[in-house]
């Protein structure tokens, strides 16, 4: 079962990054289809302005060039498809990989860092799958997500990797499951968060006039209202989890230490993070805030998420070192 659970995740980072090909044709062929079907309008503008500086109203659509972008446009539905299909691959072999690693240690698969993030990163793209299914018109945030799904699953899978242990004994409890069952699935929803939040910063710039560097990608994202009402939803829906997860886990450190609370680095970053996610929401729902200002609190409220993951379990020493890193 254990190297069945391996096989699996090496072909969903494959399916991930088929996934992310996919999305990068259609964007390529959506501008190429902007091209086609704008140069023949500017030759046709040239051709009809007359020598008082008139323009002929009527003038005739080149029929080889609409029919260029008709098949550019069903080439970029193509590729979003493919892509769509290659990401919902990628969450089923993403899946079986988490119950193949569960039945092979005989627990939650959730006992050190590498099993988190596998888990983490499969309930953001299953959720990423979920809206989808209710906003399809938001697939080209997908280009993203696959990236960022392909970036961490093979960094849990090349660095993070560990074999499978029976658990520590201070995780041998049913506030297990309850507290790293609610942590992990809102680290899940905000990582999803993170993605659009970003999109937000690039296609608010581009619908501003800015002309920055992700310029190709931005004008080929979803409008900005959108992405920031989806940032929105999906950190009011996790912040409430995970609000719920470190109660939880302060009650099992009452239970397991003695001490609901001890300051140790996991449990300051998670107060950190926590502080700054409920700042976001409050500047939100606070007319006077700029959008961008409180995007950019999501943003680095789960900069503060990635330290608590990575940073803590590496660096630091405490009594949440479960990292499982030698």
């Amino acid at each position: 079962m254990s190297a069945l659970s391996d096989q699996l995740v090496s072909f969903a980072i494959l399916a991930y990054l088929v996934a992310m090909i996919s999305h990068a044709v259609e964007y390529a062929l959506g501008n190429s289809r902007a091209r086609v079907a704008a140069a023949p309008a500017r030759e046709l503008v040239g051709a009809g302005v007359g020598a008082a500086g008139g323009s002929t109203p009527d003038a005739p659509v080149d029929p080889g060039a609409a029919a260029a972008a008709e098949r550019t446009a069903r080439r970029a539905r193509l590729g979003g498809l493919v892509a769509v299909a290659a990401t919902a691959l990628g969450a089923l072999l993403h899946l079986g990989a988490l119950v193949t690693r569960g039945l092979a240690a005989d627990r939650m698969p959730w006992g050190n860092m590498y099993e988190f993030v596998l888990t983490g990163t499969w309930i953001g793209v299953a959720a990423w799958l979920v809206v989808l299914w209710k906003r399809p018109q938001l697939r080209r945030l997908g280009l993203f997500m696959s990236l960022v799904m392909v970036l961490l699953v093979a960094t849990a899978e090349l660095v993070l990797y560990t074999p499978i242990v029976p658990l520590v004994p201070a995780l041998n409890s049913y506030w297990f499951v309850i507290h790293v069952s609610t942590i992990v699935f809102a680290s899940g929803i905000f990582l999803l968060g993170a993605v659009p939040a970003v999109a937000f910063l690039m296609r608010s710039g581009y619908e501003q006039g800015r002309r920055s560097f992700p310029y190709t990608l931005a004008k080929r994202l979803p409008a900005a209202a959108a992405l920031e009402r989806l940032t929105f939803v999906l950190h009011a829906f996790a912040f409430p989890v995970f609000t719920f997860a470190v109660i939880a886990g302060a009650i099992w450190a009452e239970a397991a230490w003695g001490r609901p609370w001890g300051w140790d680095p996991k449990e300051t970053w998670s107060f950190i993070s926590w502080v700054i996610y409920a700042g976001y929401l409050h500047a939100r729902a606070t007319p006077s805030v700029k959008r961008n200002v409180a995007i950019w609190l999501a943003i680095v409220g789960f900069l503060t998420m990635l330290m608590n993951l990575f940073g803590v379990n590496i660096f630091f020493e405490g009594l949440h070192s479960y990292g499982g890193l030698d």
